[in-house]
C-alpha cells in the first residue's frame, strides 16, 4: 500500500505579535551557501560551482541508507511549538525567513512582524506579492526543505524533543516559497517531489543532504538514488540554478570577485546571508539589502556572517 502524504504544517498567521524589542538584523540564514547550483531566487547561495555539488554527492555517499522508519506517534508538535524563537531575538521563526528571503520588506510597528514584501519564489520562478491577512498569508509559506514527517522516518523519531525542534526551526533547512508549490510537496522526498522549477533543482538537493548530513538522518534507496541523478546532473556546463526572472543573486561573485567569506582587497564586498558559515574571520560583506557584515563569532566556534557591535 503506498505511503499516505502527511501534508505539513502551512504556519500561516495573522495575529500580530506583541511589542518585542526589534532585531538590528534576523541571524539567521538558510544555509544554503555554496549550494553550487547557481544564483537563486531566495534565502539559497548562488555559489555555482561543481566542487559543491562533488560535496554533496561525497556527503550523500557517507548518509546511511535504509528504508523508512514508522510513522507511529508522529504529530507536528513532536517537533515543538510551531515557529519558535529560537533564537531569542524577538521574533518568531516564521518572519525570520519572510525578512530574510522578500525583498521590500515591511514590518510592522513591533519591529518583528512582516506586513508585506515581494518574493522571488525558486519553486516556481514567479514573484509573488506578499501581504499578511486572512485570505493573503497563505500565498507565500515556509518550507521545511527536509520535510519533518520526513525526518521523522529517516532518524528523528529517535531524538531529544530539543534536537527536533532545533531541526523544525533551522534556518539552514527553511526557505520562503510559493505556497500551493510548498503544499503540493507535502512530506514527500526527492524521489516524489522536485520543485517545478528545474533550475532550482540542483541548489534543493544540496540543500537536503547538507541538513541531513548535519542532522546525521538517513536516506531510503529512491531517495538516494533521486538526489544522486539529480546532482550528477549539475555539471559545470549546465546551468542548474538559473534565477528566477527578474530576481538578484544573493550570494553571487562576479568573475574577479572575492568568495563569500573573504573580502580581496580593492574588491566590492561580496553579498552574503546573514548567519551563514563564512571562511575567514573579520571578512566583510553586504546582505542584498545593503546591510553590513562581518564574519565572526565566539572563540571556538565556527564563525557566521554577522552585523557588527
Amino acid at each position: 500500500m503506498a505511503r499516505p502524504v502527511v501534508r505539513k504544517h502551512v504556519g500561516v498567521s495573522t495575529q500580530q505579535t506583541t511589542p518585542r524589542r526589534a532585531a538590528l538584523l534576523v541571524a539567521v540564514v538558510l544555509a544554503l551557501a555554496g549550494a553550487g547550483c547557481g544564483p537563486t531566487a531566495s534565502g539559497a547561495d548562488p555559489g555555482a560551482t561543481s566542487s559543491s555539488n562533488a560535496e554533496a554527492l561525497a556527503q550523500l555517499a557517507k548518509l546511511t541508507v535504509r528504508a523508512p522508519a514508522s510513522m507511529a506517534e508522529y504529530r507536528r508538535d513532536r517537533f515543538g511549538p510551531a515557529w519558535a524563537d529560537v533564537d531569542d531575538n524577538g521574533c518568531d521563526t516564521r518572519d525570520d525567513v519572510l525578512a530574510r528571503d522578500l525583498t521590500g520588506v515591511r514590518r510592522d510597528s513591533d519591529g518583528c512582524t512582516v506586513l508585506s514584501g515581494s518574493l522571488h519564489d525558486p519553486y516556481t520562478g514567479r514573484t509573488i506579492a506578499f501581504r499578511r491577512g486572512v485570505r493573503t498569508s497563505a500565498a507565500v509559506q515556509i518550507d521545511h526543505l527536509v520535510p519533518l514527517a520526513n525526518a521523522w522516518r529517516t532518524g528523528a523519531r529517535s531524538w531529544t524533543a530539543d534536537k527536533r525542534q532545533r531541526l523544525a526551526n533551522d534556518p539552514a533547512n527553511l526557505l520562503a516559497v510559493d505556497g500551493p508549490a510548498n503544499e503540493s510537496k507535502g512530506d514527500q522526498d526527492a524521489s516524489t517531489w522536485l520543485p517545478p522549477a528545474a533550475g532550482y533543482h540542483c541548489a534543493y538537493v544540496v540543500a537536503q543532504v547538507r541538513v541531513k548530513s548535519t542532522y546525521g538522518l538517513w536516506v531510503t534507496r529512491a531517495e538516494h538514488d533521486a538526489i544522486a541523478r539529480v546532482l550528477h546532473g549539475c555539471g559545470a556546463g549546465s546551468q542548474p540554478g538559473a534565477s528566477a526572472p527578474g530576481s538578484p543573486s544573493p550570494g553571487s561573485t562576479a568573475p574577479g570577485a572575492s568568495a563569500p567569506g573573504s573580502t580581496a582587497p580593492g574588491s566590492a564586498a561580496p553579498t552574503v546571508h546573514p548567519g551563514s558559515w563564512c571562511g575567514t574571520p573579520d571578512a566583510r560583506g553586504r546582505t542584498a539589502g545593503g546591510t553590513a557584515m562581518v564574519c565572526t563569532g565566539p572563540a571556538g566556534e565556527r564563525p557566521r556572517w554577522r552585523t557588527p557591535n
